[in-house]
């Protein structure tokens, strides 16, 4: 115990002087937790390879409260795999040791900080070890108070009892001051006990500076099974220093010179050389998965298939070949059609319900310990966890998001279900792949390129059945695109994606009774984007038309403007640019002049400008 008790002093001395090294940082909530987290890694509840942090059989530990990361390197110190020179390059530029974690620390699981996500991200991994490797580990997850009182935390929560999750185990540092003051219940522990209890976890109150109630907190966790476990643990803010103990106005202040002095003379005495090891994990391995071939994507193109309903087939096709999938769904899967891996494969198939923001952030837990998820729901909800899904690329994440009824063109179930901003949203995630195919051969050949790539991809699917246009054994890459019409002879270059490319082909026919003729481009790689094609067919025709089902802003128009900016060729974008409504898909289409008689007029517009040496009426955005 005497042990326990010089490390969690060493811990608080490494928070506080590092800190103060960098000038800023969180040092009093660094305080507040270090007792908890020195019983959790050195009083024989964590298992942990050092020299091997991705080891399968690790114990995983994630700091959703993210700015206590002096407290999470300074722990790692502790454990003897960080020094106290690195501890002192805390917030400097090129350090791993970022102002909150992020993988480019060794021991980083997850990247945290923006709060409320690490418990999401924990269920993740511990559906990972009960049901696909089949690992004794643990996931443990370091929470604040203040960040309780965001919905995912218990949207987490309640997926964590359904799954039956006892190998999951929240730490809630309840200090009782967030940033500008007390949080919501202050030191009302009981609270925290009615409600973790309602939602079917398993709680455990203590005082989370009281080193024997910590040990035996750990303990009892571990004998736990069926029920996730929450220890709910009462600290003070700065604790072990008296001037910022339990007070206000301390959150993210590091001490300054003279106040990190009276701080380590009010520590005392300092062993730097106390040390107690972390026991390993046994050398377990999950069942091996074998890659097999598959079958080739078959498709008569006797009818109309839509594009939803070709990524659950993709699916469930290509699994064979991609072993470590797993599908995630929102309460929509008989709309996205990820039923049909369902069906096939359920041991691989998660319900989240319809919590989205939990559904990315367990889709990134288990991208983490090598799965690849592929996560489905309307595009219009995926922009309830823009913040997870923008996380998740910090952590370096491999996941495929599939948004469905997208655009005005699901038709009358109106605005709240169509997804209008989803091109934007994905287009502005660092290193992003988004993709919108048009047929159900180019969603298939898309899913599995979507399987190949690691990182973050989307693919757009289209409600409304819609036509084949591809042969089964057409290739499609990511950051190509396919020109479907083309002459010597052509007024201008139409580009479009998913059900408005319908559109332009039927323009195309109308035009061309008409003397006419247009060269269309199937741009279904929204990003990367193939400028060179683009640029080619610009200089050709002269002209350029967009034409997308999505706001103007952010979308399949600005990607192609931005892929020629300096080119002389002027392009008009033709969007959703009025407030959507019920209706007919056809009369929305209309109505947001995105069908083929918006892209008619525009081109006879152009054609009519030309003969006149003016320049066409339709703005240019």
């Amino acid at each position: 115990m005497n042990n326990l008790e010089g490390l969690a002093k060493l811990i608080r001395y490494y928070s506080l002087v590092s800190t103060t090294e960098a000038g800023s940082g969180h040092p009093s909530s660094s305080l507040s937790g270090a007792d908890l987290m020195t019983g959790l890694l050195f009083g024989g509840a964590f298992r942990y390879d050092l020299d091997n942090p991705r080891d399968r059989n690790n114990d995983r530990l994630i700091f959703s409260k993210g700015h206590a990361s002096p407290l999470f390197y300074a722990i790692w110190a502790a454990a003897g795999a960080v020094t106290e020179k690195e501890l002192l390059t805390l917030r400097k530029f090129g350090s791993p040791l970022e102002g909150h974690p992020t993988p480019a620390f060794r021991y980083t699981e997850a990247a945290t900080g923006s709060l409320g996500q690490g418990l999401s991200i924990g269920l993740g991994m511990a559906l990972n070890a009960k049901y696909l490797d089949k690992l004794p580990y643990r996931t443990y997850v370091l929470l604040g108070d203040s960040e309780m009182t965001e919905g995912s935390q218990w949207e987490a929560m309640e997926l964590a009892a359904y799954y039956k999750l006892d190998n999951l185990v929240g730490i809630m540092d309840v200090n009782r001051l967030g940033q500008r003051g007390e949080t919501m219940y202050g030191h009302d522990l009981s609270v925290y006990e009615q409600r973790i209890a309602a939602f079917g976890w398993e709680p455990i109150v203590i005082d989370g500076h009281a080193m024997p109630e910590v040990l035996s907190a750990y303990e009892k966790a571990a004998r736990t099974k069926i029920k996730p476990v929450m220890i709910i643990a009462k600290t003070l803010k700065g604790k072990g220093v008296s001037f910022i103990e339990d007070r206000n106005g301390w959150h993210g202040k590091a001490l300054k010179k003279d106040e990190l002095a009276r701080a380590l003379a009010e520590l005392g005495p300092v062993d730097k050389t106390v040390r107690h090891a972390i026991p390993k994990p046994e050398d377990l391995r999950p069942a091996e998965q074998h890659v097999q071939q598959v079958r080739p994507v078959s498709y008569s193109g006797e009818k109309p298939v839509a594009t939803r309903h070709a990524y659950g087939s993709a699916l469930v096709r290509i699994f064979p070949r991609f072993p470590d999938m797993v599908v995630l769904d929102a309460e929509v899967s008989n709309s996205t059609f990820s039923e049909l891996f369902k069906t096939a494969h359920r041991e691989r198939f998660f319900e989240m319900f319809i919590a989205e923001q939990n559904m990315v952030g367990a889709a990134l837990g288990l991208s983490l310990r090598g799965k690849v998820p592929f996560v489905s729901t309307f595009a219009a909800f995926l922009t309830r966890a823009c913040d997870q899904i923008r996380m998740s690329r910090y952590s370096e994440a491999n996941i495929k998001f599939c948004g469905s009824h997208a655009g005005v063109s699901i038709g009358e179930d109106g605005s709240s279900q169509m997804g209008l901003e989803d091109l934007a949203m994905f287009r502005a995630i660092l290193d992003s792949v988004v993709l919108y195919p048009s047929d159900a051969v180019s969603a298939e050949k898309l899913v599995e390129e979507m399987a190949k790539h690691s990182g973050i991809s989307y693919i757009r699917t289209t409600r409304k059945d819609t036509p084949i246009l591809y042969r089964s054994d057409e290739a499609f890459r990511i950051g190509g695109c396919k020109v479907l019409k083309s002459s010597k002879d052509d007024v201008a270059v139409v580009v479009a994606a998913g059900i408005t490319l319908h559109e332009a082909l039927k323009a195309y026919e109308e035009l061309k009774k008409e003397g006419m003729l247009i060269r269309v481009i199937d741009l279904y790689s929204v990003k990367p984007v193939d400028a060179a094609t683009l640029a080619l067919a610009a200089d050709d025709a002269g002209a350029v038309i967009t034409v997308e089902d999505h706001y103007a802003e952010g979308g399949l128009g600005e990607a192609v403007r931005s892929a020629l900016a300096g080119h002389p060729a002027p392009v008009h974008s033709l969007a959703v640019r009025k407030m959507p409504v019920s209706g007919k898909p056809d009369e929305l289409l209309d109505y947001e002049e995105i069908s083929k008689d918006a892209i008619i007029n525009v081109v006879r517009e152009i054609k009519g400008a030309r003969k006149t040496g003016r320049t066409a009426g339709r703005k240019t955005r």
